[in-house]
C-alpha cells in the first residue's frame, strides 16, 4: 500500500489535462503529488519503456541480425524498417524511444521471445519483479490490446527503473 500525500497548496500541483498523474522523487520513488495515481488506463507508447528495458538487459546490443518481416508490418509510428533490414538491438532501442517505432518494438519482441505473445509474458514477469501491481502488458508497442493497461504510479516507477540503465539514460 502506498501512502499518497495531497498537495498542500494548489500552486504546488502541476496543471495537467491527464486522467491520471503522479510526481515522484527520482531518488526514493516517494509520491510527491498525484491524481488518480493507481487507476489502470491504456498506456499507449509509454509501453516502449518496458520493451526497451528488456532489450537493453538482454545483452548483445551490437550483434547484427535480420528483422522478422512479419513483425515490422504494423500500423502507426515507425522507425522505417523494411523487409531484409539488418539491425542491432541498440538500433531497435533508439527506434523505439526516438520515433516511437512500433516496428522496432515488434521486431524486438520477436528477437527476444520468438513472438509478441511470449514477449508480453516476459514484460508481465518483469512488471511483477518490479512490483508494478497495476500493470498488464499485451503488446510490445502499446497499440490497442484487450487489457493492456497500467497506472500513472507504475509507469513512473518503471521509468525510474529504466533510468538506472546508463544506455537508456543516454
Amino acid at each position: 500500500s502506498v501512502s499518497v500525500p495531497s498537495c498542500a497548496i494548489a500552486a504546488e500541483k502541476p496543471e495537467t489535462s491527464a486522467k491520471a498523474s503522479v510526481l515522484i522523487s527520482a531518488d526514493t520513488g516517494e509520491i510527491i503529488c498525484s491524481e488518480n495515481f493507481s487507476e489502470m488506463l491504456p498506456m499507449a507508447s509509454t509501453t516502449k519503456i518496458m520493451t526497451t528495458l528488456l532489450c537493453l538487459e538482454s545483452g548483445g546490443l551490437y550483434d547484427e541480425f535480420t528483422v522478422d518481416s512479419d513483425a515490422i508490418h504494423v500500423e502507426g509510428s515507425s522507425m522505417g524498417l523494411v523487409d531484409g533490414d539488418i539491425v542491432t538491438k541498440y538500433a531497435l532501442c533508439v527506434g523505439m524511444l526516438l520515433p516511437s517505432g512500433n516496428d522496432a518494438a515488434n521486431a524486438t519482441a520477436v528477437k527476444l521471445a520468438g513472438s509478441q505473445e511470449k514477449f508480453a509474458e516476459m514484460m508481465n514477469d518483469k512488471a511483477a519483479e518490479l512490483g508494478l501491481s497495476h500493470t498488464h502488458f499485451v503488446t510490445p508497442s502499446g497499440l490497442e490490446g484487450e487489457g493492456h493497461k497500467s497506472s500513472a504510479y507504475d509507469m513512473a516507477m518503471l521509468a525510474r527503473e529504466a533510468l538506472k540503465n546508463e544506455v537508456f539514460r543516454s
